[in-house]
């Protein structure tokens, strides 16, 4: 089963932060809401969101140095950013993209739209940047730190699911010494 993915939205007016929060959540998605940078911030020192939708123009720190923020620490520089701001400028796009964001949407916007490029830059994020695996047992460490089974964190990461099987060379190793797989492997060749 594909968890639901965590979408942190960053706006100063709560009439957005609603508006956005209902459109996710009636998508499927899991929000969170921060009503200032410093909030954003403080929130994915604890929790790591899928993805970011951004404002700009907040007070105190605006939408650029809060991603320029995030783009600097690790983890949170894997997390994408969408900026979602009424600043439609090139030079206010353009500075958007040269902070770290990996796309920007102007206000007001087309909700189909917004979930379309909030999916792709969701299902892009399985896809980008690196994944620590264990050389000895080969686990996953991810995003929160916790190592898990390759095909558990896949399946939780993406729209796949695993089907098991044994490959012949394991069949060899595990099974050699077994009288049944040993008159199996005869017949096999004798075909």
């Amino acid at each position: 089963m594909v968890n639901k993915s965590l979408i942190l939205i960053v706006d100063d007016k709560p009439q957005n932060l609603q508006f956005l929060g209902k459109l996710l959540s009636n998508d499927g998605y899991e929000v969170a809401m921060a009503q200032s940078g410093v909030q954003a911030l403080t929130f994915v020192k604890s929790e790591f969101p899928d993805l970011i939708l951004l404002d700009v123009m907040m007070p105190e720190m605006d939408g650029y140095e809060v991603c320029e923020k995030l783009k600097a620490e690790f983890p949170t520089h894997n997390i994408p950013v969408i900026f979602l701001t009424a600043k439609s400028d090139a030079q206010d796009i353009v500075k958007g993209f040269d902070v770290g964001g990996v796309d920007y949407v102007t206000k007001p916007f087309h909700s189909a739209e917004l979930l379309a490029r909030i999916k792709t830059h969701i299902e892009l994020k399985t896809l980008r940047g690196l994944l620590p695996m264990c050389s000895h047992c080969k686990k996953i460490r991810d995003d929160k730190g916790f190592w898990n089974d390759v095909d558990r964190y896949f399946e939780a990461h993406s729209h796949l699911t695993f089907t098991h099987g044994i490959c012949p060379a394991c069949m060899d190793e595990l099974y050699k010494g077994y009288d049944w797989y040993k008159k199996r492997k005869r017949s096999d060749t004798e075909e």
